[in-house]
């Protein structure tokens, strides 16, 4: 991407690395939007005011506020930019599509998949034939094997195993350190070596 002037929905840690990432690729860090504003933020109201055409990044960590913030911006004709920090290695045969963020360190390999709005984070590893789904958030040092697939608004916790071929279901939770042999339904938390349920989540949370 050419270098472009981007402003960043959201004003909290995650918001400040996605500005690391902006300075480190070229861009201007044009300002902060966010729902909570003080003296150096946008409000909503006030971005569409005063900047009726722009580029935005998601500056969110948690999934759903996260979509939920792209719908709202993507629905006010804004553009939602793919964000990938210099030291990250993304080989040429994978896909990463609108509003996700590969940060500092992390690898991306061969014919993998990243959705709508995913963040890759510090240090984290898709390997071959991984597919996440919009929305998807793995921390840092998350190691995906070849071939998993991540559904849809799942949080992969820090340095988190998924083996080979594993499919994790949609609005689930891997904790921290976890390492999973086996399929992950919808709507749970999974912990330990190897991880077991711990928790099942209401399916509109």
């Amino acid at each position: 991407m050419a270098p472009t002037d981007i402003f960043i929905y959201g004003a909290s840690g995650h918001g400040k690395v996605v500005a690391d990432i902006i300075r480190c690729s070229g861009h201007t860090l044009a300002g902060w939007i966010d729902d909570k504003p003080n003296t150096h933020t946008y409000t909503w109201e006030q971005f569409c005011t005063l900047h009726p055409r722009a580029t935005i990044a998601l500056g969110i960590g948690e999934n759903t506020a996260r979509e939920s913030i792209a719908k709202r911006v993507l629905e006010a004709g804004y553009y939602l930019p793919i964000l990938i920090h210099p030291s990250a290695i993304i080989s040429d045969s994978a896909i990463i599509k609108m509003g996700s963020v590969v940060m500092p360190l992390a690898i991306v390999n061969a014919d993998a998949l990243i959705g709508e709005g995913c963040i890759v984070n510090s240090g984290a590893i898709v390997e071959h034939d991984c597919i996440l789904d919009n929305y998807v958030h793995l921390s840092p040092n998350a190691t995906l094997a070849g071939g998993v697939h991540v559904k849809k608004s799942t949080h992969i916790g820090m340095g988190a195993l998924i083996l080979q071929n594993i499919k994790i279901g949609a609005s689930s939770v891997v904790a921290a350190g976890s390492v999973v042999t086996k399929d992950v339904s919808d709507n749970i938390l999974v912990a330990g070596i190897p991880a077991i349920i711990k928790k099942t989540f209401c399916k509109d949370n």
